[in-house]
This record gives structure tokens, C-alpha cells and sequence, in this order.
């Protein structure tokens, strides 16, 4: 759907790593996470207000290809790319790439969009829509 890339920098701390200073790849998902956030964020959209309106995006499902491992201290950048916007769901296209643009990780992940307080598929607000699709 998009040829937009969103990018987001994350440096791998000593919190994110295993004994032997790989990357834990529970951390992918985080930084993805991250990155998705702020994506939401450079279109002036917040979370937290969402949730006021009794909103919320939820993972739906993820599929990760780890290529090859982040190590303590890398700089790695996020990318995040719109594949498909529905009416109540967005599947993204991620990926996590080292300093030399390298890519380590590649994810597709199903978000759906849900109603608080059923946890049920809700559609995507308009206003909101058309900032996302305008950005894609």
C-alpha cells in the first residue's frame, strides 16, 4: 500500500542483552513497538487520548525473521511501513536495520483496532483514517 518509511533510532543498552551481549529477542518486539508509537506520534496522533475515547490498538498478530543479531551498543534504526489499512485494522511492515543499513530483523504485524471496554474490533475513527491514509 506504502511507499512511505517511517524511521525510529534505538541504541542496544545492557539491559536489552544476554550474558554474551546479543540482543534478547523478546527486545525486537519493544523496539518495533517503539517505533509504531512513534510513528503515531509525527502524525500528531497520542496514544493516551485515544484511549480516552475508549480506543486502543492492540497486536493482533506478529511474524518475525531474525536475520542476524543486535549486540550491546549498536545503533540500530526501526522502520515502519503501512502494507494494508482496513477498516479496523493496519498491517505493518517493519524492519530493524544496523548502522550500515543491514537489515538484522523483518516483521509484519497485525494491528487491530478495539473498543475498550468489549475488547472487540472497533473501526479505525474517521478523523483518524484519513490522517493515516493521507500518510501513507
Amino acid at each position: 500500500m506504502s511507499t512511505a518509511v517511517f524511521t525510529w533510532p534505538v541504541r542496544i543498552y545492557y539491559e536489552d542483552t544476554d550474558a554474551g551481549g546479543i540482543v534478547y529477542n523478546a527486545n525486537y518486539l519493544k523496539y518495533m513497538e517503539r517505533a509504531r508509537t512513534e510513528w503515531l506520534r509525527s502524525l500528531d496522533v497520542e496514544q493516551d487520548t485515544l484511549l480516552e475515547q475508549g480506543v486502543a490498538f492492540v497486536v493482533r498478530k506478529v511474524e518475525l525473521d531474525m536475520l542476524k543479531p543486535a549486540r550491546f551498543n549498536d545503533a540500530l534504526t526501526v522502520t515502519v511501513t503501512v502494507k494494508k489499512l482496513k477498516r479496523a485494522s493496519i498491517v505493518f511492515e517493519q524492519e530493524i536495520l544496523d548502522d550500515a543499513g543491514l537489515s538484522l530483523v523483518r516483521g509484519t504485524v497485525l494491528i487491530a483496532c478495539v473498543q475498550i471496554a468489549h475488547m472487540k474490533p472497533f473501526a479505525i475513527p474517521e478523523p483518524l483514517m484519513g490522517v493515516i491514509s493521507g500518510a501513507c
